[in-house]
């Protein structure tokens, strides 16, 4: 005869109350009542005909048969943690989640991603969008596409590309007797600004040895780059450009670069994730194939 197994939430309550030596922290713990930690132990007690509990005024210790029973029922419901999280992983190991910046992702990253689906049918990618730092530490985000100089703690970063500043327009500016033909041509101009990159412009100016003065005049301000940048393929002023985000709309026709200048930045896009993930399957195919994207500029 095999025996019966006893309730499940009888010995999780058990487990729990052993544990922290407390029907009431058992119940916070498993959100019941004290009440119901109590009946449930009960229960427990009567399917196996044995007192598990020694319980006092002030006072609650296991019986010797408690004691003995403890260490079997830990170790099964650690058993069923470790099985349970290995049947999720192999869910996990096929979906990517990668986070980014909206613009990036828009403008670079998605009219690429084709080739990497191509390639690896069996790994399902998830993008995300956030101006925030990602904590990897909940283990929602495999990996995130930064820019910076690329020194961030206790991640591993790979680099991955650079980026110019030069100014762009819709090739309509080109034209008219408001035409823009040399960068002092840019005071007749609204000037299109991107807030998180507030100090492009004032930098591109400098570095032309042109007067900062159009920065300080009324323009139009957005919070993503790809909001400029369509600014500027609609014709309503002229945008910093990052090559990253327009030498597609260049090639395309869309956007010109009026000038031939261009300025070096000293940050650029990494791709993060945690040391001791860098190993996974899916990562280190993800890596491989945005490094090699990203050379191939």
């Amino acid at each position: 005869m095999i025996a019966r197994l006893p309730s499940l939430n009888g010995l999780r309550a058990f487990e729990a109350a052993a544990r922290h030596m407390s029907f009431t922290a058992a119940a916070a713990e498993l959100n019941v009542t004290q009440t119901a930690i109590s009946h449930l132990i009960r229960r427990l007690e009567h399917e196996v005909g044995l007192k598990l509990f020694k319980r006092e005024s002030r006072h609650l210790s296991l019986t010797a048969e408690g004691r003995d029973y403890l260490p079997q029922v830990r170790n099964a419901f650690q058993d069923l943690r470790l099985a349970t999280d290995r049947l999720m992983r192999r869910d996990h190991e096929r979906v990517l989640t990668i986070s980014t910046l909206a613009s990036l992702a828009a403008m670079w990253l998605l009219p690429r991603m084709a080739s990497f689906q191509t390639k690896h049918k069996d790994i399902e990618v998830r993008i995300t969008t956030s101006m925030e730092l990602v904590d990897f530490r909940d283990g929602e985000i495999d990996a995130a596409i930064r820019y910076g100089r690329g020194h961030w703690p206790a991640v591993q970063a790979d680099w991955l590309m650079a980026d110019e500043l030069f100014p762009v327009c819709s090739p309509s500016l080109l034209k008219g007797k408001n035409a823009l033909r040399r960068p002092e041509d840019l005071a007749r101009h609204t000037l299109l600004h991107t807030s998180a990159y507030g100090e492009d412009w004032r930098q591109w100016l400098t570095a032309a040895g042109l007067p900062i003065d159009p920065v300080s005049r009324p323009g139009l301000t957005f919070d993503l780059t790809l909001m400029t940048i369509q600014a500027a393929i609609d014709g309503l002023g002229v945008a910093i450009g990052r090559t990253t985000y327009v030498e597609a709309d260049i090639a395309k026709g869309r956007l010109v670069v009026p000038f031939k200048m261009s300025l070096p930045t000293d940050a650029g896009f990494y791709l993060v994730y945690p040391s001791d993930r860098a190993m996974a399957r899916k990562l280190v195919a993800f890596r491989e194939w945005l490094i090699a994207a990203a050379h191939r500029r």
